[in-house]
C-alpha cells in the first residue's frame, strides 16, 4: 500500500546570502515541485520566464535548500516492510528521518527506495531532505574528477542532473533543486514486483513474449504475515491477449521468466503505416492463495530494427518496423518546461497531438534533458509516434571512473527496464554530439589522459541494452558513423547533424547534403507575438533590447537571423516586420530542407527537425513556442511532412517535379505543370501522367519551356496533382516583382470560432492568419498559403472569445510575404 507524502512540506534556504533575501521562517512547499516554483507561489520571486527576471534569480542555483515535512505512521505489521520511495530527487540530497540519516543521493535520473521500518515512530514522523547548491556541486565535482570540456557556463557533465538546467542555446539558466517526482511510503509483505520487461519476438505471424519479472523479497528477519512461512514460495501469473502462464518461484529467487505464445496478434505500427492495437499485460504475485503484488501495463506487438547495410558509397541507416522500412518524419524533443513537475498528462497529450497533426511519426528525446514520464511514452504508444531515446549525455566529455560510472550504470539499467514495455520506443542512442566533440571540437588535446565517455557509448550502454532489452537497436551516438576511422558526421554513413546551415551558411546549402539519416537540423525564429509580448515588456520590444537578447540564447543569434534573411527578404522596416520576416524565413528554411531530403529517399531515410517544442518564451528553433502556440514553422512542417508531397527540385538535367508518396496505395493521377507570370498568365504548360509507387517517389523532368524563365523576377512554376501543389519561384522575394497584396477578404463568426475567406486579386505568397494577435488562445487551421490571382482560401479559426471579426483582417494579422517588400505597382 502506497501512502503519498505530499502534504505539509516546507522549504528553507540554508545559505546565509539567501537567508538575507528570504523570510526567516520556512516557506510552504509543493511536492512534487522545485524551489523556483515554491518561491514563485509564495510571492517571493517574480516569474523567471518574464522580462529580465532570469538574471535576478541566478542566486537560487548557488543556494543550499532544506525540505521538511511531518507525517503520521502506524508501526509495521508483522512481516511488513515499509519503504520510503523517492521517484526523483534533484539532485545532491541528504535524506533524514526522525533525526537519522537514511541516505545521500547524487542523481536526478534515478529513483530511490529505502527500508525505513526501523526508523519509523508511532505518531508523528519528521522527514527532511537537504539539497546542496547545484552549481557549487557541479564545480566541486568537476574539480574532484578532473575538468572536462562542455558547452555553456557550468560543468553539468560532472553531475547527473538535467544538463539544460544549467542553460542552453535555447534555455535559461534556472538551476533547480527539489523533490521533483512523487515521494511515498510503500508498505508491502513477503515479495514485490520490482520490474517487468516484456520482450517480444515475432515468429512469422505469431508472437513469442518473454516476460522477465524482477522480484524483491522482504526477508525472513522481519517476521511473517499471517498464513506465510519463511520458505513460502510465490506464484507468478502472466496474462495477456487471452493467454495465461504460471510459474512457482522459490523464496529469495530474484527473477522469473515466463514465456507466452500469442497466436497472430494484431501488429502495432507507427502512424501512417497501420493501427496501434495495445494489449493489457498483467503480472500477479500471490502466496498462500492471496495476491501480494500486481503490475499492469499495455504493450504492443511489433519488431523494430536498424538497417545499416554497407553499400558502395557508404552505409544505410533506416528504421525497419515489422519488416518494413519507415521514413522517419520527426522532431527532436526537449523538456517541455524548465520545471518538469509542471508537465502533466494533458500537456504531454497536447504536444503529442500537435506532433501527429503535423504528420510526424517519430520524436527523439534529446540527451540533455530527462527520461520522460510514463505518460509521455504511453501517449506515444497510443498515437503511433516512434521514440528515439537518447541516454542522458550531451555536448560534453564525461568521467568514466567511480562514482559516476556506478551512477550511469544504475540509471541506465533503471531506464531500460522501465521503458522496455513501450512499443513506441524504437531506438536507444548513446549520446548527443559527443563524438564530433571529441573529433572536431578540440577535446582530444584538452583532455590529455582523461576519459571522456567513449566506454559508456561503445561498451557499457550497448551491453546493458543487449542484456535487458535485446529486442531494440542501439546506436552509439547522434551523429555517428559505423567506424571510428570515419568522421562521425559523415553524410554517407549513419546519422548526421547539419549545423553549418544556420551558423554559417544560407539554408539553400541544405541542397549540398544527402545524408543517410538526419537526426538534427533547423533554423531559428521568434516565438509567436502573443508569447513574445507576454514575456517581454512593451518598452523592450526591439530585436536588440536587453530583454530580447536575454530571450535569445544562441551565440550571436540575432546576427545569424539577419544573415539568414539577407539573401531572401529585404531588411525589415519595423520590429513587427522583423518578427514576421524571421518567423517566415524560419519556416521556409526548414521546409526547403525537408523537401530536398525527402526527394532523395530512400537514400535519405529520415529527417528529425531541431526542435518540436520550447521550455520557455524564447527565440529558438522550435515549431511550438514556450507557451504552446504554433509558429509558422509548424505549418511548414505539416506541409512538408504530408503523406503525399510535390516539390520542384534541381536535378543534373534541370528542374524536375518530384512526387513523394508515403502511403500504401499507388498514386496515379495527372500532373499539370505551368510556368506563369505573377499576373497569372500561362507562359508554358506541361501535362504528364503521374504514377508514384506506394512508399516511393517519382521524378518528372520539366520541359525547358516550363523550367526556364524569360523574366525571373516575374515568373514562377506551379505544379498541381489532385489537391497537392508545388510552387517554385525563380527569384528570391527581394529580387522579385511581388506587389503589395490585393485581397478581397471577409470574416464572420461561426460556431466555435470564426471563418475568414480570402480571394487574391494578385499573386499572394505565404499568406498567414496570425490569430494570436487577436486572441492569444485562438488557433487557425492553416498558414503559409500561396494564392495565384483569382484563387480563394478559407481559414477556420478556433476561439472561445467574442470579438469583432474584422480584427482578423488587419494587415498585422492577415500577413503575407508581399507585405515585406517595398510598395510597387501590382504585377
Amino acid at each position: 500500500m502506497k501512502t503519498f507524502l505530499s502534504e505539509r512540506w516546507t522549504v528553507q534556504a540554508l545559505t546565509p546570502e539567501a537567508r538575507q533575501i528570504l523570510p526567516a521562517d520556512p516557506v510552504p512547499a509543493t511536492v512534487p515541485g522545485s524551489v523556483h516554483t515554491d518561491l514563485l507561489t509564495a510571492g517571493l520571486i517574480p516569474d523567471p520566464y518574464l522580462a529580465d527576471h532570469e538574471d535576478s534569480l541566478r542566486w537560487i542555483g548557488h543556494t543550499d535548500w532544506k525540505y521538511a515535512t511531518t507525517f503520521d505512521a502506524e508501526p509495521p505489521a508483522v512481516g511488513e516492510r515499509v519503504d520510503l520511495v523517492f521517484e526523483g530527487l534533484d539532485t545532491i540530497a541528504l535524506i533524514e528521518l526522525n533525526g537519522h540519516e537514511v541516505a545521500r543521493t547524487v542523481n536526478m535520473h534515478r529513483s530511490y527506495r529505502f527500508d525505513v521500518r526501523d526508523l519509523l515512530v508511532v505518531g508523528e514522523n519528521r522527514l527532511v531532505v537537504s539539497f546542496s547548491a547545484p552549481i557549487e556541486a557541479a564545480l566541486r565535482l568537476s574539480a574532484e574528477q578532473g575538468a572536462r570540456p562542455h558547452v555553456n557556463s557550468y560543468p553539468y557533465n560532472a553531475i547527473r542532473k538535467m544538463a539544460c538546467n544549467y542553460g542552453w542555446d535555447w534555455g535559461p539558466e534556472l538551476v533547480t533543486s527539489g523533490i521533483w517526482k512523487p515521494v511515498y511510503l510503500d508498505r508491502w509483505s513477503h515479495v514485490r514486483i520490482a520490474g517487468v520487461r516484456p520482450l517480444i519476438t515475432m515468429r512469422s505471424a505469431d508472437a513469442e513474449l518473454d516476460v522477465h519479472v524482477d522480484l524483491e523479497w522482504a526477508g525472513p528477519s522481519n517476521g511473517l504475515s499471517a498464513g506465510l512461512s519463511a520458505d513460502a514460495p510465490v506464484e507468478v501469473v502472466v496474462t495477456v491477449a487471452g493467454e495465461e502462464r504460471h510459474v512457482v518461484v522459490a523464496p529469495g529467487q530474484p527473477a522469473a521468466v515466463l514465456a507466452v505464445e500469442v497466436a497472430a496478434p494484431d501488429l502495432w505500427w507507427p502512424r501512417g503505416y497501420g493501427l496501434q492495437p495495445l494489449y493489457p499485460l498483467i503480472v500477479c504475485c500471490s502466496s498462500g492463495g492471496s495476491e501480494v503484488d500486481r503490475w499492469k501495463q499495455e504493450i504492443g506487438f511489433r519488431t523494430v530494427a536498424l538497417d545499416t547495410t554497407p553499400e558502395p558509397d557508404g552505409s544505410a541507416f533506416t528504421l525497419v518496423v515489422n519488416g518494413r522500412p519507415v521514413f522517419a518524419l520527426g522532431a527532436d524533443w526537449i523538456p517541455d518546461d524548465c520545471f518538469p513537475h509542471r508537465i502533466d498528462r494533458a500537456r504531454y497529450g497536447r504536444r503529442i497531438d500537435q506532433a501527429v497533426a503535423a504528420g510526424m511519426n517519430l520524436l527523439r528525446v534529446w540527451g540533455g534533458g530527462i527520461y520522460e514520464s510514463e505518460d509521455f511514452y504511453a501517449l506515444c504508444d497510443q498515437a503511433g509516434l516512434l521514440v528515439w531515446q537518447d541516454f542522458l549525455f550531451a555536448c560534453a566529455a564525461y568521467p568514466e571512473e567511480e562514482p559516476m560510472r556506478g551512477e550511469v550504470i544504475a540509471e541506465a539499467r533503471e531506464a531500460v527496464t522501465r521503458l522496455s514495455s513501450h512499443p513506441s520506443l524504437a531506438v536507444w542512442n548513446g549520446n548527443n554530439e559527443n563524438f564530433p566533440g571529441y573529433h572536431d571540437w578540440g577535446w582530444k588535446e584538452r583532455l590529455g589522459d582523461l576519459t571522456w565517455g567513449l566506454g559508456y557509448y561503445t561498451d557499457i550502454l550497448p551491453a546493458i541494452v543487449a542484456e535487458l532489452d535485446p529486442t531494440r537497436p542501439y546506436s552509439a551516438g547522434s551523429p555517428s558513423s559505423p567506424s571510428p576511422d570515419l568522421d562521425p558526421n559523415d553524410q554517407h554513413h549513419g546519422t548526421m547533424h547539419i549545423w553549418d546551415v544556420w551558423n554559417k551558411l544560407d539554408y539553400r546549402a541544405y541542397a549540398n547534403y544527402v545524408p543517410r539519416f538526419l537526426s538534427e537540423f533547423g533554423f531559428q525564429g521568434p516565438p509567436t507575438w502573443a508569447t513574445l509580448t507576454r514575456a517581454i515588456d512593451a518598452d523592450q520590444l526591439s530585436f536588440d533590447s536587453p530583454q530580447m537578447l536575454l530571450h535569445q540564447k544562441a551565440d550571436d543569434g540575432n546576427a545569424k537571423l539577419a544573415a539568414g534573411l539577407a539573401d531572401h527578404l529585404p531588411a525589415p522596416a519595423s520590429f513587427e516586420d522583423w518578427h514576421w520576416a524571421t518567423s517566415l524565413n524560419q519556416a521556409r528554411a526548414v521546409q526547403f530542407g525537408i523537401e530536398h531530403f525527402r526527394s532523395n529517399a530512400p537514400r535519405c531515410a529520415g529527417t528529425v527537425v531541431w526542435q518540436l517544442n520550447d521550455c520557455w518564451p524564447v527565440t529558438s528553433w522550435a515549431a511550438i513556442d514556450g507557451d504552446g502556440r504554433l509558429k509558422p514553422l509548424y505549418f511548414a512542417l505539416r506541409h512538408s511532412y504530408a503523406d503525399r508531397l510535390l516539390t520542384v527540385q534541381p536535378r543534373p538535367a534541370g528542374l524536375s517535379l518530384v512526387a513523394i508518396n508515403n502511403t500504401d496505395a499507388e498514386w496515379q493521377s495527372t500532373a499539370l505543370i505551368r510556368r506563369t507570370d505573377l499576373g497569372g498568365a500561362v507562359l508554358a504548360e506541361q501535362k504528364e501522367t503521374l504514377q508514384v509507387p506506394a512508399r516511393g517517389t517519382a521524378t518528372l523532368p520539366l520541359e525547358n519551356a516550363v523550367a526556364v524563365a524569360d523574366q525571373i523576377a516575374r515568373e514562377l512554376i506551379s505544379a498541381d496533382v489532385d489537391d497537392q501543389r508545388a510552387s517554385f519561384f525563380f527569384a528570391e522575394d527581394r529580387a522579385s516583382e511581388l506587389a503589395v497584396p490585393d485581397l478581397q477578404a471577409t470574416a464572420s463568426a461561426v460556431p466555435g470560432g470564426y471563418r475568414v475567406q480570402v480571394r487574391a486579386l494578385n499573386l499572394v505568397k505565404d499568406l498567414a492568419l496570425l490569430v494570436d494577435r487577436v486572441d492569444p488562445d485562438a488557433e487557425v487551421d492553416d498558414q503559409l498559403v500561396t494564392l495565384l490571382p483569382g484563387e480563394t482560401v478559407v481559414f477556420r479559426v478556433r476561439s472561445a472569445v467574442a470579438f469583432d471579426p474584422e480584427l482578423l483582417l488587419s494587415p498585422a494579422v492577415l500577413r503575407s510575404a508581399n507585405q515585406l517588400l517595398s510598395p510597387r505597382p501590382r504585377g
